[in-house]
């Protein structure tokens, strides 16, 4: 789609709808809460995916139907890391050892895909700086654990 992405209805309510076109009114709304744990990541991915998943859920913004978006995110965050401890162990460049001509380690077109690919998901869903301030949730309310009476 060309132009800017179109703003949550809950933001435009939010902001008085300042353009007073007519809101949408059978929007979509995700199952909240933390999907199961895809079994196909590898361990990088798995750490992140236990580091940002709660996080996400603890603000009110994850949705069981994120599972393969969070996913895709967290292997491109493994991969990235894959490709920059890469990266540090064989150099930026590599040489061919036939012809002696040096050009950009293949690692370094990974890294820089998967970097790419992991700040795009991370602005879908609200993991920047900037992006978090255009997110609109109700956070999980902390439960407080209770003393029982005697």
């Amino acid at each position: 789609m060309r132009g800017p992405k179109p703003k949550p209805t809950a933001l435009k309510i939010l902001h008085g709808n300042p353009g007073h076109r007519p809101l949408p009114q059978h929007e979509p709304q995700p199952t909240l809460g933390a999907p199961d744990f895809p079994k196909h990541l590898d361990s990088a991915a798995r750490r992140e995916w236990k580091r940002i998943v709660p996080e996400l859920d603890r603000m009110g913004i994850m949705a069981h139907v994120y599972r393969a978006a969070i996913a895709a995110y967290c292997q491109a965050y493994s991969r990235w890391q894959a490709a920059e401890g890469i990266i540090a162990t064989e150099g930026l460049t590599t040489t061919n050892p036939k012809t002696g001509c040096v050009r950009t380690h293949p690692a370094v077109q990974i890294a820089k895909e998967s970097m790419r690919l992991v700040k795009e998901f991370a602005v879908e869903f609200g993991l920047t700086a900037s992006s978090i301030t255009r997110i609109k949730a109700e956070p999980k309310a902390k439960t407080v654990p209770t003393r029982a009476r005697a």
